[in-house]
């Protein structure tokens, strides 16, 4: 095997330049080629030991979540998965990041993290379109405090915005962090508008719907996106 030949190599320097002061000799018991190969076979061993713990269908899931996300652009290990949500270490950020999150509760909080995700997306996509608002903040609260004008209907429905759902926040907390760090958006193909499905608001008879996750349906305008030096 060649890690046999490499460690004998390694081993055979060391011999070689410890001849030039002294005469070396050891038994096949006490060589330390021989107690490497042991150490080497002992780890190799231990991870096949492991490799065989999974199943067979758990190991296809991952190749095929890795496969997925990288045909997507995604960054490596990435999934729109509960799983890897918690994974992720506890997400903070600046009002922008407060506002993505707060959204994230109060519109979409039971929804499935691809469902979460695509209500980031609308919000982001808004945010780099000619015909809203430049920033997350200002995007979320457009037409807050004007009857039947606000965008986001958590913002003028009257009910205080209490945060009780600790763990509901801080999950959409990290998908809001990692959408605003620059996720590829690829789920709702530019979309500026959703609406659950228990109501059918006028404008989705006009615009092109693009996707469905969960209760929330996704939908396209058709217009310039803002140059990006704006």
């Amino acid at each position: 095997m060649l890690y046999k030949h490499t460690i004998a190599a390694i081993v055979g320097c060391a011999f070689f330049i410890g001849a030039a002061n002294a005469d070396v000799t050891a038994s096949s018991s006490t060589s330390p080629i021989a107690a490497l190969e042991v150490q080497m076979s002992s780890l190799f061993a231990g991870e096949q030991t492991g490799l065989n713990s999974v199943s067979s269908a758990r190991l296809q899931q991952l190749t095929s979540l890795s496969r997925t996300a990288t045909a997507a652009g995604l960054p490596n290990g990435f999934s729109y998965t509960k799983q890897w949500v918690n994974s992720q270490r506890t997400a903070s950020g600046n009002s922008e990041w407060q506002c993505l999150t707060e959204a994230l509760y109060f519109e979409a909080r039971g929804e499935t993290v691809k469902g979460q995700f695509a209500v980031a997306e609308v919000i982001l996509n808004r945010v780099d379109a000619n015909n809203y608002p430049n920033t997350i903040c200002s995007v979320v609260n457009q037409g807050t405090g004007r009857r039947h004008a606000c965008q986001f209907s958590y913002t003028c429905d009257g009910k205080p915005e209490a945060i009780n759902d600790q763990a509901a926040w801080a999950s959409v907390g990290k998908i809001a962090r990692r959408s605003i760090d620059g996720l590829p958006r690829t789920l709702t193909h530019g979309a500026t508008h959703y609406h659950t499905n228990a109501v059918s608001p006028s404008w989705s008879r006009q615009y092109n719907r693009v996707a469905q996750y969960g209760v929330h349906l996704f939908y396209t305008q058709s217009y310039p996106a803002r140059s990006a030096s704006r």
